[in-house]
This record gives C-alpha cells, structure tokens and sequence, in this order.
C-alpha cells in the first residue's frame, strides 16, 4: 500500500477493486469495524467521545500565548505584554484577546515539558506518548509507537460506521518541513493511519492564507482514488454516485461480506461526504471561523466530530507550511502578529461552537505543539526551540475549567509547580477516550507493547 494515499499517485479512473477492498483513507476498514462489532456485543465500546487535537505545527510560543512573564527582563518577557482575562488572577499575551474573553471556559497548563528540543522527537513525544530517544528509534525514519489517533481507530473505531476513525488535516504524514511521522500508527499497521485531509489549492498542505473560497480539496484517501488528477470535488462525488448506481445494478452489493458493506458505505454514502463538505455549513458560522486555513480546518474538525470521527488532528500552520510554521527563530513580532490573530479567531470560535451545540462534554479540544521556545530572545529577534517547557490548552471533555494548572520559573524556562510529561497528556486523552493504557498491543518484533508505559490522567481536571 502506498504511503498515506497521496501524491504520486495520480490515476483518475475510480476502481472497483480498491474501493471495495481498501475503505477510505488507507484503512482496511472491513477488520476495524469487526473489531468494534465484537467489543460492542462484549459491551465494551464506551460513549461516543471525541477528541479534536489542533496541533501548533513548529511549535508555538509559550511566552507569547498561554503563559507570559510581565515581570523577567525585557530580553526574556519579549515585545508583548500581558493582558487581564475572564478569569480573574489569570493573564496571557495581548496576542490572544479573543481568547482572554473564554478562559472560563477552558483550562492552561504552564508545566508540561520533555527532554528533546528537536521537532521529530518533539512530535513523537507529544504525539504517541514515548520518548523515541529512550527506545532506540530515529523518528526521521519512523516511529516506535502509534499515535494517540491511531491507538483510537485501532481500540474504539469510529463513533458512526459511515466515517473514519482517525482523521488528519494538514500535510501528509511523508511531506512537509518536518516529516509527520509520529502521527502515524507504526506498528499497528498502516491500516491505522490517518485519513489525510489536504488543502484543494495547493495539493500539498501550503497555507493558502485568507480565503474566502476556501474548500476541503485534496481528499486523497487511497491507491486507485486520487483527487490530484480530478478537476473538482463535484467531479469526484459524481464518480463515485456512478460508481454506487454501477455496483448496485450488478448486485455485487448482495454479495458483499457485511463489513466490506460498511466499508463501501462510508466512501459513497452521503454522511462522510456531507460531513467534509463545507459549503453545506451557514455562511455566518464559516465567517465566525475566520476566512481562513486555521478557521476552515477548525470549522471541519466540529463537523467531523459532529458526524462520527473520534479522532481529528488539525495542523494549524503559522506562518504557513511553506514557511516552517510557528518555528519563529528570527522576526518573533512580526510573526506572532501575522499568526495569531487566525488561530485566536479559530480557536475561539471552535470553543464557543463546542458549547453551543453541546458537544463541551462528549469532544475535548487539546492545543498544543511539540515544544515550546526558549527563555530568552535570541539575537535574530526569534526563540529557539525549547523541550523543557511548553504550554497546553483544554477546552470540552466535560473536565473543569477556568484554572491553570502548573507553573513555570519567573523567566519561562522550566516548570516549578507540578511536573506534567506529554504521557500525563495522552493519559488524559485515553482517559476521555475510554481507552485502558495498560492494553497491550504486539509490536513488529512479536513483544507486547502497553498503550502507555508512564502517565496518568491529570487529577486537576476529573
């Protein structure tokens, strides 16, 4: 099977064959849904609850989002200032009004951190839980353990049959500036990946920047249908409604294992393409998101969940992913003012969105990337990449809010109150989740492998 179903791949004919065999987005999905079908009849498939991951992509700034240092010296503190927010007691960086006004409704933690300051490890980390270093694994290579996405599409499925599991929105998991693979299932097989989502512009993920027209475009979910050789969207479902009239008329349909139904199902049927169609969505509520790549993804992401995905990763990408994202070495002004008024829009708006359509219990929002950025300024007017510290953002999963959690040094350098590790954090998704961290799962070497080897959930937010 191909990488992720991505660009190489450039067929425009539709095929039988690897539709009824392959599901979407690379998932051998006959197996998963058997899978949870079983669980289900033992009575173990818990509450549909979802996660929605908006990842940082280069990782953003603590000292100039959730966690600003008014009082260290101005080559510490940086250009902006802190600002008052809903919560009293509670300040963060003039960068993010929007978000100032909804602390309330969320909660910060000022004390995560890891050891490894590159963005691989950094991601692998973060994303999986395990610390790549520490089992031998060059993360530019690949993985030693499954993302959190994955883990979820292998133990819980989808929260409806007619959607993937584990969905991303970004760049592929083989492209971009940093290569994704911690986002990948590793040794759960690749059946287990996520289905890739990329910008309908650009075919590769770049930030279209502001765009009104914005659209989900490069759905590239297998061998055999890509979108890149398609002139449109409309030109795919109308491909895929022949393709539909076409099996049904030969009564393959009859034949067909029931799993393999399912499966056919979520690629032709109309609740998956309604769900990543956005131009279904109010005009009103896609201006709210902003016009922009964060606010459409962030918009996307509500619908996914909304529709039966338990699991969505959404690469906001800074300055834009042609660019190294939100790895601001030199030009931090500049690039924190052209940044973060779209994220603080996206952001917001998904929130607010989250709780109005009573979705604040059953889907957890975590922001965050692979690390933050070092304490002091340096001489380009930038900050260096910083494992040691970083911040994180909850909304949703029914946890408490309006706290912070933790705390850092005076200058933002290391945590001082309550030492969280991104394994504490993936607990806490697990936990939401419903996922037990001590299952085990073989590796390619036959040994099994516990969901998570170290952390808890964060007793701050049961």
């Amino acid at each position: 099977m191909p990488g992720t179903g991505c660009s190489g791949y450039q067929r425009a004919m539709l095929s039988r064959r690897t539709i009824l065999a392959a599901g979407a987005g690379g998932l051998t999905l006959p197996a998963i849904l058997q899978a949870r079908a079983v669980a289900a009849a033992a009575g173990r498939v818990p509450d549909d609850t979802a996660v929605i991951q908006y990842w940082l992509g280069g990782a953003a700034s603590h000292q100039e989002t959730y966690d600003p240092k008014p009082e260290a010296p101005m080559d510490f503190r940086g250009p902006f200032k802190a600002v008052s927010t809903s919560v009293p007691g509670i300040q963060i960086s003039e960068t993010l009004p929007m978000h100032a006004k909804l602390i309330d409704k969320v909660t910060l933690i000022r004390s995560m951190g890891h050891d490894n300051s590159d963005h691989q490890h950094g991601m692998h980390w973060c994303q999986t839980g395990h610390d790549a270093k520490a089992n031998g694994v060059n993360p530019f290579k690949g993985s030693s353990h499954p993302a959190s996405g994955a883990v979820t599409q292998k133990i819980r499925g989808a929260n409806h049959p007619g959607m993937p599991g584990y969905v991303h929105i970004g760049y592929p998991l083989d492209q971009g500036p940093f290569r994704h693979y911690p986002h990948s299932a590793a040794y759960l097989g690749r059946q287990f990946d996520p289905y890739i989502i990329l910008d309908k512009r650009t075919g590769d993920g770049k930030d279209p920047g502001l765009d009104r027209e914005f659209r989900v475009g490069n759905m590239d979910p297998t061998d055999g249908l890509t979108l890149s050789s398609l002139s449109s969207r409309r030109e795919l479902l109308s491909q895929l409604d022949r393709l539909r009239r076409d099996v049904d008329q030969s009564g393959m349909m009859v034949a067909m294992d029931h799993y393999y139904q399912t499966a056919f199902e979520m690629m032709t049927g109309p609740r998956a393409r309604n769900a990543f169609d956005l131009e279904q969505e109010d005009a009103r509520t896609r201006e709210r998101y902003g016009p922009t790549r964060p606010g459409q993804t962030a918009l996307l992401a509500r619908r996914l969940v909304e529709a039966g995905v338990t699991f969505v990763t959404v690469v906001d990408p800074g300055l834009g992913l042609s660019s190294s994202g939100w790895d601001l070495h030199r030009r931090l002004e500049w690039g924190m003012n052209t940044a973060c008024p779209r994220m603080d829009r996206a952001v917001t708006a998904l929130i607010e969105d989250l709780y109005e359509r009573g979705l604040n219990k059953k889907v957890l929002l975590v922001v965050w990337g692979e690390f933050g950025r070092t304490p002091r300024i340096n001489k380009d007017g930038g900050r260096d990449h910083w494992g040691a510290l970083q911040s994180v953002l909850l909304a949703g999963g029914g946890f408490r809010c309006g706290q912070v959690i933790g705390a850092s040094t005076a200058k933002g350098e290391v945590p001082k109150d309550r030492r969280l590790w991104p394994y504490d954090m993936v607990a806490t998704i697990y936990h939401h989740l419903g996922i037990n961290t001590q299952q085990t799962f073989n590796n390619l070497a036959g040994r099994p492998i516990p969901v998570l080897a170290e952390g808890e959930p964060i007793r701050e937010l049961l």
